[in-house]
């Protein structure tokens, strides 16, 4: 993380000045929105789309060049593309991230852990987080996720997984917090936290367009939602971490107090930075700010596979203009991450956890 402190004034001065114009050091690719699953909090698999193909990513990823700090390949189920491991290794070459996270339902537990050995051998250097997605446990993490069966695959992929034991695999246990669990979180947690993953990560269920879940009932209340994030909170301080797990679960505390904040003052509680630091190439070339409104700024294939002439064009500063006025807010995880680094009092905070836990 520290490589990418120098290039932080460079944002915040790009959201405030509109210049140095930089691509987004935070970018996620969706590569299908084909799934497997058929959970009661996203309809993404009812979605449809013309999909990038393997040779399409290369020539988006060689235009791109290293802006990306972060990447993230997600779906739909992104490990229901068979030429997954083509796409991230050309992105490894071609971008040279810092880390590659990719979320599975991990329903396909003969694939998922052969592509991602594949995928580890192919992005040396670089640290890959896969994060095994788990709603529940049994019957119940099966109900939510509209599969029966799922958690036992879930499981056999998870120790599949972990027999990997790469030095560059981190590997993850991710729960969505709806309506349909949010009563169950502090039971769930405590037997997923048997399971001694590498890192537990947990975000709410939203209303998004990305997601097809706009006026569905789905989002726990504020007061539910402060609830799970004051125990997360609890749990962490509770905890002993050294290293970078000390400096990530700093973060994740910043983050649960964040998210609580937002859904109770209904508002950008810090500055947002997408469109600017953090951005999301759909399957199907779109160009969008964030997934959250899914507003596209125009396809990489009406700009020969080129981002810059979409992300620095007159839709992306419309798009950027109406987030920095707060016409939206929302506490989506990925894009906060990355709007706490952009925030000094709050990387400040952050610092002091780190060093005075």
């Amino acid at each position: 993380m520290l490589e990418l402190l120098p290039r932080l004034p460079g944002y915040m001065a790009f959201r405030r000045l509109g210049k140095p114009r930089l691509l987004p050091f935070n970018l996620v690719v969706s590569l299908t929105y084909r799934c497997n699953s058929r959970c009661k909090t996203c309809n993404v698999w009812r979605k449809s789309a013309d999909e990038l193909t393997t040779d399409e990513w290369h020539r988006i990823f060689r235009k791109i060049g290293k802006a990306p700090y972060y990447l993230t390949f997600s779906g739909g189920e992104p490990f229901l593309r068979s030429d997954i491991v083509d796409i991230v290794r050309a992105a490894a070459a071609l971008c040279q991230p810092s880390i590659i996270t990719i979320p599975t339902n991990a329903l396909l537990s003969q694939v998922v852990p052969q592509k991602v050995e594949q995928i580890l051998d192919a992005a040396q250097g670089i640290q890959v987080g896969i994060n095994v997605s788990l709603d529940g446990t049994g019957l119940h993490h099966d109900a939510i996720r509209g599969v029966d069966g799922a958690y036992e695959r879930a499981m056999e992929t998870y120790q599949r997984l972990r027999a990997l034991n790469h030095r560059n695999l981190t590997l993850g246990v991710h729960t969505v917090v709806s309506r349909f669990n949010v009563a169950d979180f502090a039971q769930i947690y405590e037997e997923l936290s048997k399971l001694e993953a590498d890192s537990y990560i947990s975000e709410m269920a939203e209303e998004r367009v990305e997601l097809g879940t706009t006026g569905m009932d789905i989002t726990p209340s504020p007061h539910e939602y402060a609830r799970v994030a004051d125990f997360l909170t609890t749990q962490i301080k509770n905890s002993h971490y050294s290293g970078l797990a000390r400096m990530t679960q700093a973060f994740r505390m910043s983050y649960y107090e964040l998210a609580k904040r937002t859904l109770i003052e209904e508002r950008q509680v810090i500055p947002c930075y997408a469109g600017f630091s953090s951005g999301h190439i759909a399957p199907d070339g779109d160009v969008w700010a964030c997934c959250t409104r899914a507003e596209p700024l125009g396809n990489l294939r009406q700009t020969d596979y080129d981002l810059a002439p979409i992300w620095f064009g007159e839709r992306a500063e419309a798009m950027r203009r109406s987030i920095v006025a707060g016409e939206c807010y929302c506490p989506m995880a990925n894009v906060a991450y990355s709007n706490m680094l952009l925030h000094p009092p709050t990387l400040l905070r952050v610092a002091r956890r780190v060093l005075w836990p």
